[in-house]
Parts: structure tokens; C-alpha cells; sequence
């Protein structure tokens, strides 16, 4: 899985950072320190870690992960990562 896509609303910018979802490497989001979350009305589940974005980015680059994408989506800013 050497794509990525995390992402946060434009008001918290200081976290929590959404980090992927029930599909994702669970050893990678242990690694990142993330819970699956269900939100009510959901019907998938998403990781999320407490983290500001910055910091997240800072570890997936740790982990040889580079922004490829960013963008915003409405309220949400998004970015897409890719691992070698």
C-alpha cells in the first residue's frame, strides 16, 4: 500500500488528523499511534490520531512517505503521500 491520504478540517489544524481508514496497514497505524473511530451515521470506520498534520507528515517522511498532493476540499484540507 504505498499510497496514502490523510487529512484535517481547516479549523483544527492542530489535530486530530484523519489517517486512513478500515482498509488501511494496521502496522502502519500503530506506528502512527492511531484508533479507528466509527462515527455515528457512518458505515466504514477511520483512523484518527491526535496529532497536528505537520507532525504526521513528519513521521510518514520518517517512514520514506512523500507529499505528492495537497489540496483543499470545502472545509477539509487533504494531502496524498506515496512510498517508493
Amino acid at each position: 500500500m504505498p499510497y496514502l491520504l490523510i487529512s484535517t478540517q481547516i479549523r483544527l489544524e492542530v489535530g486530530p488528523t484523519m489517517v486512513g481508514d478500515e482498509h488501511s496497514d494496521p502496522h502502519l497505524m500503530n506506528i502512527l499511534g492511531a484508533t479507528k473511530r466509527n462515527t455515528l451515521g457512518n458505515n466504514f470506520c477511520e483512523y484518527y490520531v491526535n496529532d497536528a498534520p505537520r507532525v504526521v507528515l513528519d513521521k510518514l517522511e520518517s517512514l520514506g512517505y512523500r507529499v505528492v498532493s495537497m489540496t483543499g476540499v470545502g472545509q477539509t484540507l487533504v494531502w496524498c503521500l506515496h512510498r517508493e
